[in-house]
């Protein structure tokens, strides 16, 4: 909880990533739901959580959305709209056999992936796909193809110690991945099968990339890293694990103002904080309201990345 005593005799700099907060396949996942109970009424249905922040969930739960991780008690031709996050085909075909309406929020990143891998399949490659087991993206990306065609690398140890007799080998990784690990997992991939072949840019998204650059910007000049998100949030966990790795060994998760350690803070001057694709901005904006209050605070922010993607909503639910 937030204590009561005032430190304004206290000098901080807090050093603000950015860009930060709110990706356009977040935004556009968001605005889904709102407007499918704005169009449609409440209440509306949502497979797994839209995107991994507990705040978000819980206004859109306010406002008429029930989450849900099955269809089993949904009634028949009601509003379902898969997560930002995608779904397998099995999931598609559930919804569809249990005569819901279908409002797809899948991020168009996350589909590229998915048609990645369709495409990968259909001309006989063995898919080897970057990523953590269990979360809802990779499930998604698994899900659009044979469960046999496809093999889950979480790690540089499985990259080196894969063995496949494979002649047609691809990579393919989820979206919201550390940048710098996973190019050690794809370059130790490449050294052992020459031939491997993977897309051209990559597949972390624009947000994911431009968020870890702007936390590592920062992290040699902060002794305390706040990274803003939810503990589920995969992009929010790698900011924290590429400050630790720029040098800031005291960087940690919170998922808003009262999960601050003020005692630290107290015996520090440099601050630094940034938040995940799936964190509002309103959260930081009461974190640096609260610095304000007990500190004397110096804010220093880089603005030099901009970000000005966006993605269409479905046309059923454009105003």
């Amino acid at each position: 909880m937030i204590e009561d005593n005032k430190n304004l005799n206290l000098n901080k700099n807090l050093y603000l990533a950015s860009p930060r907060g709110f990706c356009a396949g977040v935004e556009r996942a968001i605005k889904i739901v709102e407007q499918a109970i704005k169009i449609h009424g409440k209440p509306v249905y949502v497979k797994h959580e839209i995107v991994h922040n507990k705040h978000v969930v819980k206004r859109l739960s306010e406002d008429g959305a029930i989450f849900v991780e099955s269809f089993q008690n949904v009634p028949k031709n009601s509003i379902v709209i898969f997560s930002a996050h995608g779904v397998a085909k099995k999931v598609v075909n559930e919804a569809k056999d249990h005569d819901l309406n279908i409002f797809d929020a899948t991020c168009p990143l996350v589909t590229k992936v998915h048609l990645e891998a369709i495409k990968l399949h259909s001309n006989g490659y063995h898919i080897l796909l970057v990523g953590h087991d269990g979360h809802p993206e990779i499930e998604g990306t698994r899900g659009q193809v044979p469960r046999e065609s496809i093999t889950l690398i979480q790690n540089l140890k499985e990259a080196k110690t894969f063995r496949s007799k494979e002649k047609k080998l691809a990579w393919l990784s989820q979206t919201t991945l550390s940048v710098d690990d996973t190019s050690e997992i794809v370059k130790t991939l490449t050294k052992r099968f020459p031939n491997i072949i993977g897309p051209k840019k990559g597949d972390i998204c624009y947000a994911t990339t431009n968020r870890q650059m702007a936390v590592k910007k920062i992290a040699s000049n902060v002794e305390v890293m706040l990274i803003v998100g939810s503990e589920n949030s995969s992009n929010s966990q790698r900011l924290v694990e590429v400050a630790k790795n720029e040098g800031c060994v005291n960087s940690y998760l919170v998922s808003d103002v009262n999960f601050i350690n003020w005692n630290e803070i107290n015996n520090i001057k440099n601050i630094g904080l940034s938040s995940g694709a799936s964190a509002p901005e309103s959260l930081i904006e009461e974190i640096r309201a609260e610095f304000s209050k007990r500190y004397n605070i110096k804010e220093i922010q880089n603005l030099e990345t901009t970000e000005d993607i966006y993605f269409k909503l479905p046309k059923a639910l454009e105003n």
